[in-house]
């Protein structure tokens, strides 16, 4: 046979199966074939070898490599059982039983993906929210409770949603409510601000418990929402919170949003307070024969009503189950602001509520509000500002990243992108401890961060802000005209027993 030419050596890689191969800004996949070996030995072949017998050596390749996968996936596999295993064993110290001393630095992989997995359930909420004025659904979930999980693409989370939130506008938190331009709107006067899911029997049993989640809605872009705080502290009790201390106080704006309702208006005829221990109070009793965990979630202005929320379920002893077990709640938050004072955080922390805060060196918000007196400021200081209706006190742990460390991400001084939530679940991912080097742990794609930012470098090729509904909700009629498509009927979801478990907290009379 004629000696092959140089050329003829790329016939067998045209043959071979390299689309598992795929170019990524962030990195490459492992070939099925090494190509460096294959190369090797194309390159070394005699020219009097045949074109077969080339292609032998490359198929022989081929399968060598394709039993090295298999063996790789099976490890791969066996890993994930133990780590499950594991989770299902070390739950409750993930769950801050300890305050998660040991875990954070060196930060304990486990807890990672935990607070990534609850993280994106708080992002869900800005995902599914409607912020555009133009829509006549501004303001509301774009999906039904239902098909939560399955329309933003997380079916796979485990969990379903039991009940959506919603809270009256009709407070001064201009910044926080999306209103539509257009006069005929879903609702005047209520917001979607979060929801209640559940895990399902599978995830359950990987957990370790039923676990109950609550994620709050949190401001959807600009900071503008800290102008509206009045930094004015206010008595849980004024609010029908039944805090036995008259000195626990937390910010006015928070406590009016989580309390305040309005009873002309279906979605929002129940206060967001009332909606989360009405339905806390049904899924416990639905439950009561399980081991069970309150996980509460919220970013930015979400974090405040998660705490705020954790507090007032403990407070009323909802956590309590009828045969004396206590069922722990705990808040991993992102980004929020101080909420109350002093008194607060230690009656929170007495009532056994575990918090855990992840923040941004760099970011505004949780230095918001109390810029003067607050936690870093002299105990000596702090106790003779403690009646001012502006000293505040953060609660809980604190874990701090800082967006400088990720070699992915811009060096900006723009505050929205050191606050954005998704640029800290990246942060999260490359976090390993105080001093270690920034590396993804669980390859988490970078280009989420660009989502609702502009905060990727550009060599990356990410295009900033680039989630957006496909044509803005129009669709095309069968007569050629465009139209804002009709979403199916909201769901508010006010369940049958609520007027009973209002009862139960001595709140049925306002109805």
């Amino acid at each position: 046979m004629a000696a092959i030419s140089l050329s003829c050596t790329v016939l067998p890689f045209t043959n071979l199966n390299l689309s598992a191969y795929k170019s990524h800004p962030f990195g490459t996949s492992k070939l099925n074939v090494s190509t460096s070996t294959v190369a090797a030995k194309v390159l070394h072949s005699k020219t009097t070898d045949s074109l077969p017998s080339i292609i032998t050596e490359l198929e022989k390749e081929r399968v060598h490599s394709k039993e090295e996968n298999d063996q790789n996936e099976r490890e791969t596999d066996t890993t994930t059982y133990e780590n499950e295993r594991r989770l299902s064993d070390v739950w409750r110290e993930l769950h801050g039983q300890d305050d998660w001393v040991g875990l954070l630095d060196p930060m304990d992989p486990l807890l990672r993906s935990e607070l990534i997995r609850y993280g994106e359930m708080a992002q869900a909420c800005y995902d599914a929210f409607d912020f555009d004025p133009f829509s006549k659904y501004c303001g509301s979930c774009r999906f039904t409770r239902h098909a939560f999980f399955e329309s933003l693409g997380m079916a796979q989370n485990g969990y379903h949603v039991s009940r959506y939130l919603f809270a009256t506008s009709n407070i001064n938190l201009p910044n926080f409510f999306k209103k539509s331009r257009w006069p005929k709107v879903w609702s005047k006067n209520a917001n979607w601000i979060g929801y209640v899911a559940v895990s399902d029997d599978d995830t359950s049993a990987r957990l370790g418990r039923r676990d109950i989640s609550i994620a709050w809605r949190g401001t959807v872009t600009r900071l503008e929402w800290i102008v509206d705080l009045m930094d004015f502290l206010k008595p849980v009790s004024a609010n029908r919170i039944p805090c036995p201390d008259q000195t626990v106080k937390v910010e006015s704006g928070f406590l009016d949003l989580y309390t305040d309702k309005d009873v002309t208006c279906r979605f929002c005829h129940y206060s967001a307070r009332e909606q989360i221990l009405t339905e806390i109070i049904r899924l416990v009793e639905k439950y009561s024969d399980e081991e069970l965990s309150i996980t509460i979630t919220g970013h930015s202005l979400g974090s405040a009503l998660a705490i705020l929320s954790a507090y007032d379920i403990t407070e009323t002893g909802l956590n309590v189950m009828s045969d004396g077990r206590v069922v722990p709640v705990s808040v991993l938050s992102f980004s929020g602001p101080r909420v109350g004072n002093v008194r607060f955080k230690e009656r929170l922390e007495s009532l056994g509520v575990k918090v855990l805060r992840v923040v941004n060196v760099h970011d505004v918000v949780p230095k918001s509000p109390g810029l003067f007196f607050n936690e870093h400021v002299a105990p000596r200081v702090m106790k003779l500002a403690e009646g001012l209706p502006w000293s505040y006190s953060h609660v809980g742990v604190e874990l701090k990243l800082d967006h400088k460390n990720s070699p992915f991400l811009k060096p900006t001084n723009d505050p929205g992108c050191a606050h954005n939530l998704e640029a800290h679940l990246h942060l999260l991912d490359g976090y390993h401890g105080k001093g270690h080097r920034f590396v993804l742990a669980s390859g988490r794609d970078p280009a989420l961060v660009n989502k609702a930012s502009d905060f990727l470098k550009d060599h990356y090729l990410v295009p900033p802000y680039w989630r957006q509904d496909h044509n803005k909700g129009m669709v095309r009629c069968k007569d050629g005209r465009w139209i804002q498509a009709e979403r199916p009927k909201l769901d508010n979801h006010h369940p049958e027993d609520i007027h009973h478990h209002l009862k139960q907290l001595g709140l049925a009379s306002d109805h």
